[in-house]
């Protein structure tokens, strides 16, 4: 599973993000541009997903990471962020809500 860190994150440009938290977790605090597709309903909203590559993000890398590894066998080219949303915080780097 290809995986990257917020750092890391933070520097990329063009990539899409999609954001797996639960609607309520996005709303009180998310990375800039992320896409709220949660976990839960993502298996019905595939089609919603980008086309190339697009990284995903939860809280602190456990969900997005689950996703990663479904989505990976079926083509598409994901990529996790380690530390999540949580880390996005630690580090200092600005949310939207």
């Amino acid at each position: 599973m290809k995986s990257i860190s917020v750092q890391e994150l933070r520097s990329r440009e063009g990539v899409p993000l999609i954001d797996v938290r639960e609607p309520d977790e996005y709303a009180a605090g998310h990375v800039p541009g992320a896409v709220n597709i949660p976990m839960s309903s993502i298996g019905t909203r595939l089609d919603e997903l980008p086309d190339g590559a697009f990284d995903v993000i939860c809280q602190v890398g456990g969900r997005s990471g689950r996703v990663v590894e479904a989505l990976e066998p079926r083509g598409y080219d994901a990529t996790n962020v380690d530390g999540g949303t949580g880390g996005w915080i630690a580090a200092g780097f600005p949310i939207e809500k």
